[in-house]
């Protein structure tokens, strides 16, 4: 007999309706993201501008609303200026961040146009560890300002007569980390992100503004980073980020599918601290969370240890994901979407190559990594309005997590469509997992279909020989009955199931 475990949904429980933008992703001049990756002018599937077009065919089926730009540890000793005008007047700059040598071919103007073809909106990080204010409020008028400034008139100078009104920034990256060039104490970058935002809203004041927080749950200065930048910024910001990698170092499994209740933790935790300022300063306005940098990510280190420096793109940070990693993947995206009241934007980092669920070859093809699954289907499926769950559900224990849910779970109303999907891991290692979904308020429904990735070897990856070998099929048995779906999770699997409302 199966192992079972219960869900409970209402309609009337709701959590809130999903940003779009929680299934946003990141490209940064790293490795080879860009130049062989979504960029390749003499590729036989590029278009005129240089952009590869079998790569812009998988991020257009992703739908990823959102993608941010240009770093990364990259932008935080980034001059913007190098980037724009005739490419053959850029340039060439060694690149500090992670010792390449970067020609700028690609730079501001080309991602603009590359984001409009895709379909997402830019998402653009500012540097602030070499750089500061006069940077940032010459860059904004560049993109945002009509015309009639200096910076504006050079933009249509490039050939871009009207502004590209980018709303979203990010004041720097990662300054608490003691790698980041120009890394501050939060004292000094609270300040200066401060009068940064101060500034950039005297140029165009509808623009939205994200503020470093803390590069990992596990940095020592957490939460006193939170509660300081806050301090400075509160009034003059609309999020803070949270950066989160996971990886299976100790290839402890069980561990490894736990390292999302610690995401869950780091998530709370945050927001505990943007209302603590909150309530410190009487203030009727709330801080929202941008997550824009997570993943999974450990499996390149050793051999990223063995690049030469000083070339163009060189292959830096290619994980090569397994089936394993799919289903963590899986879990941290019903993680984000359990805190959908306050996570407005969440960033896969990376999207193509780098930590990428798509990777190329140049002059070549392109593949589907096994994360490319969960994350399709939720960007797919999870837009709507993510209803809050109760789970009984058998638990287990590890040296490191105590009483984790062996089933994971989330239930997302559609915007669009009357439908409903719920999502859902089965941790289990050894049986399958009969799960009970009680579903009230919902009317009567039926099943559409029920999505399943499963594979019986847990290091199983998508390789350019054999670029199928980890894939979803659509035999999931699930059974519906009376307000009752009976759905069987595999041992070991990520599970979609989707149902009609009428």
């Amino acid at each position: 007999m199966p192992k079972k475990a219960q869900l409970f949904l209402d309609k009337h429980f709701k959590i809130a309706k999903t940003d779009q933008r929680i299934y946003g992703s990141f490209i940064e001049h790293l490795g080879r993201a860009i130049y062989t990756g979504i960029f390749e002018p003499d590729h036989p599937q590029a278009d005129t501008e240089g952009f590869r077009e079998d790569v812009m065919a998988l991020i257009k089926e992703l739908e990823v609303p959102i993608v941010r730009y240009p770093g990364g540890n990259f932008v935080s000793g980034y001059n913007w200026e190098d980037s724009v005008g005739p490419v053959a007047k850029r340039p060439v700059r060694l690149e500090l961040a992670w010792r390449s040598l970067e020609t700028n071919e690609f730079g501001l103007n080309e991602f603009i146009s590359w984001a409009r073809k895709v379909g997402a909106a830019p998402m653009v990080a500012i540097n602030l560890g070499t750089r500061g204010v006069d940077a940032a409020r010459n860059i904004i008028e560049y993109t945002n300002h009509p015309g009639g400034s200096y910076w504006s008139d050079l933009r249509r100078e490039h050939g871009y007569e009207k502004p590209h009104m980018i709303k979203t920034w990010c004041l720097g990256n990662e300054m608490d980390g003691p790698w980041q060039i120009g890394h501050k104490t939060a004292e000094e970058y609270g300040r200066l992100a401060a009068e940064t935002a101060k500034a950039m809203r005297q140029v165009d004041p509808d623009i939205e503004l994200v503020v470093c927080g803390s590069s990992s749950f596990q940095m020592p200065t957490f939460a006193d980073w939170e509660a300081t930048v806050l301090s400075h910024t509160y009034d003059y910001v609309d999020y803070i980020s949270l950066h989160q990698y996971l990886g299976n170092r100790e290839n402890n499994l069980a561990n490894y599918l736990a390292e999302t209740v610690q995401v869950d933790e780091f998530i709370k935790a945050v927001i505990a601290v943007c209302d603590y300022v909150k309530a410190r300063k009487k203030s009727n306005k709330t801080i929202y969370l941008s997550f824009d940098e997570w993943n999974v990510w450990f499996h390149s280190n050793e051999q990223d240890k063995q690049i030469e420096p000083w070339t163009k793109a060189p292959r830096l940070l290619e994980d090569i994901y397994t089936f394993e990693d799919a289903l963590v993947v899986g879990l941290f995206l019903i993680t984000l979407l359990k805190h959908a009241d306050r996570i407005r934007i969440a960033c896969l980092a990376q999207l193509v190559n780098v930590i990428a669920p798509i990777m190329t070859s140049a002059g070549g093809g392109v593949r589907k990594q096994t994360i490319y699954y969960p994350y399709y289907h939720a960007s797919k499926y999870g837009r709507g309005t993510v209803l809050r769950p109760e789970i009984l559900s058998p638990v287990y224990d590890t040296d490191r997590y105590k009483k984790v849910n062996l089933v994971e779970a989330i239930g997302v109303l559609s915007e669009d469509e009357p439908e409903m999907t719920i999502f859902a891991v089965n941790r289990c290692q050894d049986s399958p997992i009969e799960l009970e979904c009680n579903l009230n308020n919902m009317g009567n429904f039926e099943l559409i279909e029920h999505l399943v990735l499963e594979h019986d070897d847990m290091k199983a990856a998508n390789t350019e020989e054999d670029p199928d070998r980890v894939k979803p099929h659509n035999q999931g048995r699930t059974l519906v009955k009376s307000n009752r779906v009976l759905a069987e999770l595999p041992a070991l699997s990520w599970n979609v199931v989707r149902l009609r409302l009428y």
